[in-house]
């Protein structure tokens, strides 16, 4: 049967949606999938399914997909694997749309015929599938929270895409935590259909999503991944965490989800090429993404350190130089600016230093020159708690430069050190979303990312990096491994390969003598390897 194409936005909007193992026990997956969507707010029909019939939390539950009498977008299956098959046939006989399997217990288990088996079916008869062995998948476009987590999800800008399923779950507590707006979560698992290509193609489009976190454990089609990544970078930030840096990391990677890790180097450069920014962690990659998506880009390359503390300034400029933050470095031009705001034994220079004695009051003057400075496009602010400062005045400084500084095109970030004043300023206003920190690297990380992503998009195409590729004398190549069933390349076929992509070789010759490789070595010029062609 030819397969029927699928639009992808029904899979986070879908018209109505069945629950495929809907329980009663509140203790079942199940049951807590349901519930979910019922009480996170979705609007349109919900359907569950299960062969005993009755209710759930007042829902009429139908015994088969089949007695629906309606059409149904998505089915979230959560069943046992030996099940889950017999489903997939439902759901094509019911000419349901997206199959989101939270069942697990297929490739990552080694049960990897099963899984192609249904994968195999489900494409074959026009069903695309999400998963197996995930959380679900939540969208604030439908209001739709088809996931086993335990947390409330805020609606906002920021989507992310996991290929850890418990990961997920746990990071919908952690957006609570951070209070960061999500606009969509969707877990890949598996992939055995469904991968995060196809979902940035509908994230990079979707309007109210303004950044794009991503955990990678392993990449299949990575030809397909690093072009969809350079689009949607050309369009919104995306933050990558990929796990199995380590050799035991891959291992553990390919026995979680099947996947395998494949060179981290390799990946590296590939995300740089494509411009995705990656973090380390899970922590550093949320501060990213919420200071991302509430700072505008830069317009250039000068940042200014503005502190009331010596020593946190040099740290603060450490730290720049860590993470490739550009520091304005004109001395007349600062030391204009600035004139009025520093006292005569602070420092104009960059970092600009207020010193001890300045308060709340010094450090809004020194904001609004900066802010009014047509030579500053990002700032870093640095207060240490001192005897004479005077904590209590620092909503007002905060609210009212992150309005003015977003307003004016400029980037800008808060970094406070003391007592329980100041980590309780940190803690209230971090928690609304403001730049504020309590580790001057933290907020130095950030506006770092920002400057990342600012200078991938100041790239003229120019600068792209393209290869003089003879792909037709690689194929050709290619095509002759293929003819004599091997699995491998011999050495000369590598390297008529690599000739064929325009990267260097030590030269080299194929003797078939021992006179033969004495008069090679000496064409060649010693000293010179000899291996043998098998």
């Amino acid at each position: 049967m030819e397969k029927k194409e699928s639009d992808i936005e029904s899979l986070f909007e879908p018209q109505s949606i069945a629950v495929v193992g809907a329980s009663q026990d509140p203790r079942k997956l199940g049951y807590r999938v349901l519930e979910n969507i019922v009480h996170g707010g979705y609007q349109n029909p919900v359907y569950p399914i299960n062969p005993r019939g009755g209710a759930i939390l007042g829902v009429p539950v139908f015994p088969e997909l089949e007695a629906v009498d309606r059409c149904i977008d998505t089915a979230v299956i959560v069943i046992p694997a030996a099940f889950v098959f017999e489903s997939i046939r439902s759901c094509a006989a019911k000419g349901v749309k997206h199959a989101v399997i939270i069942t697990s217990g297929f490739a990552e288990v080694g049960n990897s015929e099963e899984e192609k088996k249904i994968a195999s079916y489900a494409r074959d008869h026009g069903v695309r599938i999400l998963g197996p062995n995930i959380f679900g998948i939540y969208s604030a476009a439908a209001s739709l929270n088809a996931t086993f987590s335990t947390g409330v999800v805020t609606p906002g800008t920021i989507a992310i895409i996991t290929q850890s399923g418990a990961l997920g779950a746990s990071m919908i507590g952690k957006t609570a935590v951070e209070n960061m707006g999500v606009s969509a979560m969707v877990s890949v698992g598996n992939k055995a259909d469904i991968d995060e290509s196809d979902l940035l193609e509908y994230l990079l489009g979707q309007e109210r999503t303004k950044v794009i976190l991503m955990y990678i454990e392993g990449v299949r089609n990575g030809e397909r991944l690093l072009g969809t990544l350079t689009t949607a970078t050309r369009a919104k930030p995306v933050i990558v965490i990929k796990a199995g840096r380590s050799a035991k990391g891959a291992v553990a990677a390919a026995s979680h989800t099947g996947s395998l890790a494949g060179s981290d180097e390799v990946f590296d450069d590939l995300m740089k090429q494509c411009g995705a920014i990656r973090a380390e962690t899970i922590n550093e990659a949320f501060k990213w993404c919420r200071f991302l998506s509430h700072n505008p880009l830069p317009k250039g390359d000068h940042t200014v350190i503005i502190t009331n503390g010596g020593g946190i300034g040099v740290m603060c400029a450490d730290a720049c130089e860590k993470y490739g933050v550009p520091l304005y470095d004109d001395p007349a031009a600062l030391g204009e600016t600035y004139a009025d705001v520093v006292p005569e034994f602070g420092s104009k220079k960059n970092p600009i230093d207020l010193t001890g004695q300045a308060t709340t009051a010094a450090f809004d003057d020194a904001l609004t020159a900066a802010g009014k400075s047509a030579d500053t496009d990002a700032v870093i602010a640095l207060a240490c708690e001192v005897a004479v400062f005077d904590p209590e005045n620092l909503s007002h400084l905060i609210e009212k430069h992150c309005r003015e500084y977003k307003r004016n095109g400029k980037a800008l970030a808060f970094s406070f050190v003391g007592g329980e004043r100041m980590e309780h300023c940190i803690r209230t206003y971090s928690a609304q979303g403001y730049p504020v920190f309590g580790d001057v690297y933290e907020a130095v990380s950030c506006v770092g990312a920002l400057y990342s992503y600012h200078r991938y998009l100041s790239r003229r195409p120019d600068e792209e990096v393209t290869a003089d590729i003879d792909l037709a004398r690689i194929d050709e190549t290619v095509r002759g491994v293929l003819v004599d069933k091997r699995n491998f390349v011999l050495s000369d076929e590598a390297r008529e390969i690599m000739d064929a992509a325009r990267i260097p070789m030590p030269t080299g010759r194929i003797a078939h003598s021992l006179d033969e490789a004495i008069q090679h070595s000496e064409e060649i010029g010693f000293p010179v390897v000899m291996k043998v062609v098998s």
